[in-house]
């Protein structure tokens, strides 16, 4: 199957789910076209004992893609790219510390947390996994999507800092749980196994990210300076798309964080390079565009993940260890934004209930979507089968419980913040 009838079906899908949503659903465009994604993945699981022909067309067109180049070598910039965009440098600035702090070592707590425990759990199940497999798991799902909550905080009337502080950490735990993840799963092929050398994980991460830090700003500046340059909005979508991929590459085969280059390129043009270098003209088509680019992406992510998991072996076992991720993952997202937000405490502030809202609204997305399924290729087949449908039920939860009942949740404590 080619490339062109790939992206055929899953358009066609992502197009089909979109109109449903907005004629007869009514959730916010991302949210709803994430659900129904996940809703018709569960339709296929489901019907797929009573048409044993749709897991072999779903078979065939998996086999078609190429996963690890697809989606951690592309279309992870992209997603990132788009977030940032929508980010408020002056907000980031005024709450780096917290931000800092719960992108870096809340990932960092919440990929242990769940990768220890998620080996001691599936141990007791019989799933003989290693350790650094089960921290990859930790790693692709400590990254949170701050899409729908963010919306939901701005309908609501929420305080500012928190929107800030929900946005700017989970655009940048984005970035650091990618690196974390390539880090693992470089140290993985290299045959570490259970023996991983801390020393070399924490340069290869300095480097990797520091690295990617200062190419996204060089690569960014370069971009800026070509948009001063003409008033045309063609040109000037053109160029912001030549440096999401050409710079995302480069970063790629220079061994350096390409996800956190396309981070620190998407704040630099969604703040200054949209302040001083775009018309009014070309900063609504801009903003057009990339919500639109996000937005596809997330639904034939969803579309994707959903056709895996029709063609992976359930059974009561895979199933019980995906159910069980679901409190570990909450477990370790409370423990990893609250033991930070308690030892900075003191030099930041933060809204009435941070922690629980951080814990509930921390929905997962894409990210985890496109690292889970990029696991083919890596890992054994076994090893990548039990993630990827962890990471499908958790994802699951995630979007249908935490982020249909989120709204109702925020307006309890933001009522209660200002009522005392």
């Amino acid at each position: 199957m080619g490339i062109f009838d790939i992206l055929a079906i899953l358009l066609v899908l992502a197009a089909v789910l979109g109109w449903l949503n907005h004629r007869y659903v009514g959730f916010p465009m991302t949210v709803g076209l994430m659900a129904m994604g996940l809703g018709l993945s569960l339709i296929l699981v489901l019907i797929s004992p009573y048409y044993p022909g749709l897991e072999q067309d779903a078979a065939r067109l998996l086999a078609s893609i190429d996963f690890d180049q697809a989606l951690l070598h592309g279309v992870l910039g992209f997603l990132l790219f788009a977030g940032a965009l929508h980010i408020d440098l002056s907000d980031l600035r005024e709450h780096g510390l917290v931000i800092t702090v719960l992108a870096t070592i809340a990932t960092l707590l919440s990929t242990c947390i769940v990768g220890g425990l998620i080996w001691l759990v599936l141990g007791t199940l019989g799933w003989s996994l290693p350790l650094l497999t089960c921290l990859l798991f930790g790693a692709l799902i400590s990254p949170t999507d701050p899409i729908a909550v963010l919306g939901i905080l701005k309908s609501l009337g929420a305080p500012q800092q928190l929107s800030a502080q929900i946005a700017g950490e989970s655009l940048f735990n984005d970035g650091v749980g990618v690196v974390i993840f390539l880090a693992l799963l470089e140290f993985g092929s290299a045959g570490a196994g259970t023996d991983i050398p801390a020393g070399e994980i924490a340069a290869l991460f300095a480097r990797e990210a520091i690295g990617g830090i200062v190419f996204g700003l060089v690569a960014g500046l370069i971009a800026f300076w070509m948009l001063k340059q003409v008033d045309n909005y063609q040109v000037e979508l053109l160029i912001s798309l030549g440096l999401v991929t050409g710079g995302y590459a480069l970063a790629d085969r220079w061994h350096l964080s390409a996800p956190l280059a396309a981070v620190v390129a998407g704040l630099l043009i969604g703040n200054h390079g949209r302040a001083f270098a775009m018309s009014a003209r070309t900063r609504e088509h801009l903003d057009t565009f990339w919500e639109l680019v996000d937005e596809i992406l997330n639904a034939l992510l969803f579309v994707l993940l959903g056709l895996e998991v029709l063609v992976l072996p359930l059974g009561a076992g895979e199933i019980v260890a995906g159910l069980l991720a679901i409190p570990i993952v909450l477990i370790a997202r409370f423990f990893a934004t609250g033991v930070p937000i308690r030892l900075i405490g003191r030099l930041a502030q933060f809204a009435p209930h941070s922690v629980k809202l951080l814990t509930w609204g921390g929905l997962r997305g894409g990210i985890s979507v496109a690292l889970a399924l990029s696991l083919r290729g890596h890992l054994p087949a076994e090893q990548a089968d039990v993630l990827l449908v962890m990471t499908y039920v958790v994802v699951v939860f995630s979007i249908l419980v935490q982020g249909l009942t989120i709204k109702p949740l925020l307006r309890r404590y933001l009522s209660a913040a200002s009522s005392s």
